[in-house]
């Protein structure tokens, strides 16, 4: 007898319980610091299952992150003819999900080796490959080597004011972080863009 539809599956409940209280800890602890018993008491189960689910505190960092970059790569659509629009896309994305930002850090500071890829890291990088093509064909040029180190530069241009808000106050003032100078820094950011894809 297949299971009733009305009756969630109790599995999938605790493993997303598990991801969502994981992506917070990590967010603020990054792999290292962060405990297995928190996370376990934020999703209100037993650690074990973490280990049942994951099989390891690093694998489960894994998953986290892996999952943030699938959520960001679709919520933020393809460059097109207008990078600048793009940049200030992505620049309110990573504004309004500051846990993105922060796990993508960590992810970096604490390990990843050639033969060490995230789950599902062929995937982002066609994803990224097809944001080059977009890209080239919106400004009428062709998907080189040039045309993905200048989306590389896009993307980190609209992560860098919410990766680093103290240097923003430091070389900005101390209103960069505000929400009127958060709008003159995007703003800035666009007509850069625009300026430097006329040249």
């Amino acid at each position: 007898m297949p299971p009733r539809k009305d009756v969630k599956d109790p599995t999938a409940a605790t493993k997303a319980a598990l991801l969502e209280a994981a992506r917070a800890e990590f967010a603020a602890y990054g792999v290292a610091g962060a405990r297995v018993d928190r996370i376990a008491d934020r999703a209100g189960v037993n650690k074990e299952r973490i280990y049942g689910h994951f099989g390891s505190k690093e694998k489960l960092f894994d998953t986290v992150v892996a999952a943030a970059l699938d959520e960001m790569a679709e919520a933020v659509a393809m460059p097109g003819d207008d990078p600048a629009d793009y940049v200030s896309r992505l620049f309110d994305y990573y504004a309004a999900h500051p846990d993105v930002v922060r796990l993508m850090m960590w992810e970096a500071l604490h390990y990843r080796s050639e033969d060490a890829l995230l789950p599902g890291q062929e995937r982002r990088v066609d994803k990224c490959r097809s944001k080059t093509v977009s890209l080239a064909a919106g400004l009428g040029r062709e998907p080189d080597s040039a045309m993905a180190r200048t989306l590389f530069t896009l993307i980190g241009m609209a992560m860098w004011p919410s990766a680093m808000p103290q240097l923003a106050r430091i070389t900005a003032g101390e209103d960069a972080t505000t929400p009127e100078g958060r709008e003159a820094l995007r703003g800035h950011l666009m007509a850069f863009v625009r300026a430097a894809v006329r040249d």
